[in-house]
């Protein structure tokens, strides 16, 4: 089964929208690992509109799971992770004013950067995986010549056609996730993906290993309770036979 990382950067969103410490983001992410969640994900920005560089040592500490952080590997964003010694570090292409992240890495283009990182993050021993499109299978063979552990599969077009009915498209993920373990690398998953698209997503992509979901799971709480809702990703994630 995959495992669920949830991405608590709308936790911290509501946060600092009222200047205080409520809700707070260290409870919040102990409670998802007790309702069962598998990992915590964070993606901080330059500008900390959500995510503050302090929340990353924060959560170091109490995460049990897996803590897996997300962004672009500015100097900054470079020293955070190491000295902040994740077990996952995600690299992601956004520059500073995205609202979110909208493409993946050009693995063919950014190829020397890309190696020269991911070894300094893994001569720390932290897990390397890299934010990547799926149109173009030579980008996932590039990837595999950076020396990343892992490539997470940029999903948004993936939940946009199938919201359209178009399940066709999942298609070219499945082709993705079969070379990315051909390669050598897991797979992960994320942006996007929700309660209404999930189940279909994991149930065509055996190769899953991880899926990180934020900006739904944490709107689907307000609904259901986000005790409710980790249990019920989890269960769309088992039920995949």
């Amino acid at each position: 089964m995959a495992v669920l990382s949830v991405n608590v950067n709308k936790i911290a969103t509501l946060r600092n929208s009222r200047g205080g410490d409520v809700p707070n983001l260290v409870q919040v992410a102990k409670d998802i690992e007790e309702f069962g969640g598998q990992g915590i994900t964070i993606h901080p920005r330059p500008d900390e509109r959500h995510i503050r560089y302090q929340d990353a040592f924060d959560l170091k500490e109490i995460v049990s799971t897996e803590l897996n952080i997300e962004g672009n590997p500015i100097p900054k964003f470079k020293k955070l992770v190491l000295d902040v010694n994740p077990e996952q570090v995600t690299l992601v292409p956004d520059g500073d004013d995205n609202i979110t992240s909208d493409a993946g890495w050009d693995t063919i283009t950014h190829q020397s950067f890309l190696k020269d990182v991911i070894a300094e993050f893994k001569e720390a021993g932290i897990r390397t995986s890299i934010f990547i499109d799926t149109g173009n299978p030579a980008l996932i063979e590039a990837a595999a010549t950076t020396g990343a552990d892992r490539v997470e599969l940029y999903t948004e077009k993936f939940a946009v056609e199938y919201g359209k009915g178009n399940t066709g498209v999942i298609t070219e993920y499945a082709e993705a996730a079969k070379l990315a373990k051909q390669l050598g690398m897991g797979v992960n998953a994320g942006h996007d993906l929700s309660l209404k698209n999930i189940n279909f997503f994991a149930k065509n992509i055996p190769e899953l290993d991880e899926v990180s979901i934020g900006h739904a799971l944490i709107s689907e709480a307000l609904y259901y309770g986000l005790q409710n809702v980790v249990n019920m990703y989890l269960y769309k994630l088992q039920d995949i036979h």
